[in-house]
């Protein structure tokens, strides 16, 4: 939910300014409050997730989130709307969690934002056949949109406790009792759905489930011999042999990399944490001055071109939200089918390099679209929406992709999104505060445009960085967190296998012309020359 489309509206609500200016600059701080907290706390939320696991973390901040949007939802004031938007940044710091787990589970990452709140906001006045004056929604007319994020949020969370796997190496085989209340309960509806399933199948599914577990292969292909096991793997066997210390000390590596702190930060991990921060900035940034653009009312001042105009579009927050609905939609398919198709064919380094370079002339332009015709306008804002919403979802992703396959270790990557998302948090806090203060100056001069072309300038700076980036090569799991110390130390062949080696090789016998002994071709009847 974005509070953006029915923030103007809200500090007007106040009634601590009429001022335009001012109202950009008290929307800055309270964007600002939420992205300050958030950075106080990303690091710590990602260090914690490393240590008791990705679900118990994420849990918290909805429920924080939650609880936040209650707060902010019924603020009257201020003062309250800042605390209500500082708790939900404290306890909302674990962004980074969230990618960490994605990551953990695939590659490619969405980084959707539907946009309801303008929709839903002062119900009352947009709705007022469904919503009575004199109601709890009259008194509190941004309470519905916070309302209806809390349900969402709600499910969830119920969700989460009941299906949400954790994806920590180290911490995701522990007893989840809320995972297992929500298998039972698929285990009930699936057989409620087969009434009567065979009994045959159902054994041959617990055999098949069985083996699987064990890491060993179904009945009939199973062999004597020792085969190394994975330490993501359970045993459920109790006649499994025990490793052989080599085995358990190859195992300790593999389960603690030696990947400190230091080493967790690379250049190339750095280069994209930077990138990000500085993508964080100048989005945040349009979101924040897009709103006020289309709220703030039209100028009645003739354009001193080619920068001196004021004025914008006088929407209204029902109109606002459904353009960020509208935007909100495309966002999903842009991500979820324009991406991928794009990635696949061209990479993810050169959509990311090709995305941001020519970003920034949207920066330039949109100020510009208060002069077009009236008949003009509505199209030239849904333009650079739909320019806006592409870059978005053809430049997160793929940094987001690029920095988990960056970094050294799966072991650090929460420490290392944690890190990311306290950068992003700090731009994003400056962002909407120093772009505000910026708007407030520019309409001051009658200059509405100042705030978008320096941001553009940011954006520049992100384009010129880019240049820096490097395709991170991705390497196989296994070897990203086996510590080759360890290898080279120990040896992973089972020192069984290696006395029978040296009793077969130290075994009297001729040798042949390539110098290897030659056993008995039949060991019940050896022959002559063997023998002999």
């Amino acid at each position: 939910m974005s509070i953006f489309p029915y923030i103007y509206f809200m500090i007007g609500s106040f009634g601590i300014t009429d001022n335009e200016a001012q109202i950009g600059l008290y929307a800055g701080l309270i964007t600002s409050a939420f992205a300050f907290a958030e950075f106080s706390t990303g690091v710590l939320w990602g260090r914690l997730s490393d240590k008791i696991g990705r679900k118990p973390v994420l849990m918290a901040g909805l429920i924080g989130t939650l609880l936040s949007m209650l707060v902010f939802g019924f603020a009257s004031s201020l003062p309250i709307a800042l605390l209500g938007r500082a708790l939900g940044g404290a306890l909302n710091g674990n962004i980074g969690v969230l990618q960490t787990t994605v990551a953990e589970i695939a590659t490619e990452k969405a980084h959707q934002r539907p946009f309801i709140g303008g929709a839903l906001a002062e119900p009352c006045v947009t709705y007022p056949s469904l919503f009575a004056r004199g109601t709890v929604f009259d008194r509190y007319p941004f309470l519905l949109p916070n309302v209806v994020c809390a349900m969402i949020l709600m499910l969830g969370i119920l969700v989460g406790i009941l299906f949400l796997e954790e994806t920590h190496q180290e911490k995701k085989y522990r007893r989840d009792i809320g995972l297992e209340i929500g298998r039972r309960l698929l285990g009930f509806f699936d057989l409620c759905g087969r009434r009567n399933p065979p009994i045959k199948c159902i054994d041959a599914n617990l055999e098949e489930s069985r083996s699987l577990l064990e890491d060993e292969p179904p009945p009939g292909y199973r062999t004597t011999e020792g085969s190394p096991r994975y330490p993501s793997s359970r045993s459920l066997s109790p006649a499994a042999p025990p490793y052989s210390r080599s085995e358990a000390r190859i195992t300790g590596a593999r389960k603690a990399p030696t990947v400190g702190m230091q080493k967790a930060f690379t250049r190339p991990v750095i280069v994209h944490i930077v990138g990000f921060g500085i993508l964080a900035y100048h989005t945040m940034s349009f979101d924040q001055l897009m709103p006020i653009f289309l709220s703030s009312k039209m100028s009645k001042e003739s354009p001193r071109l080619p920068f001196r105009f004021t004025g914008g579009f006088a929407m209204s927050s029902k109109d606002e939200g459904v353009l960020m609905v509208g935007q909100g939609v495309y966002s999903m398919f842009a991500q979820a089918v324009l991406f991928p198709l794009l990635a696949r064919r061209f990479g993810c380094l050169n959509i990311f390099k090709l995305t941001v370079i020519i970003w920034p002339l949207l920066y330039f332009l949109v100020p510009y679209t208060v002069l077009l015709p009236p008949r003009y306008q509505t199209f030239g804002i849904c333009f650079c929406l739909f320019w806006r919403t592409t870059a978005q979802a053809l430049s997160y992703p793929p940094n987001n992709i690029m920095l988990t396959n960056s970094a050294p270790s799966m072991l650090v990557l929460g420490a290392i999104n944690g890190v990311a998302g306290s950068t992003a948090s700090l731009c994003r806090a400056f962002g909407p505060t120093i772009t505000g203060l910026v708007h407030s100056r520019g309409v001051n001069i009658g200059v509405s445009g100042l705030a978008w072309w320096i941001t553009g300038l940011v954006c520049i700076v992100g384009a010129l960085e880019s240049l820096f980036m490097e395709e991170p090569k991705v390497e196989s799991c296994i070897t990203d967190l086996i510590d080759e110390e360890a290898i080279d130390d120990h040896a992973m062949i089972n020192p069984l296998s290696i006395n029978a080696a040296i009793v077969a090789a130290t075994r009297p016998g001729p040798t042949g012309t390539d110098g290897l002994s030659k056993g008995p071709k039949d060991p019940l009847h050896p022959s002559d020359e063997h023998t002999a």
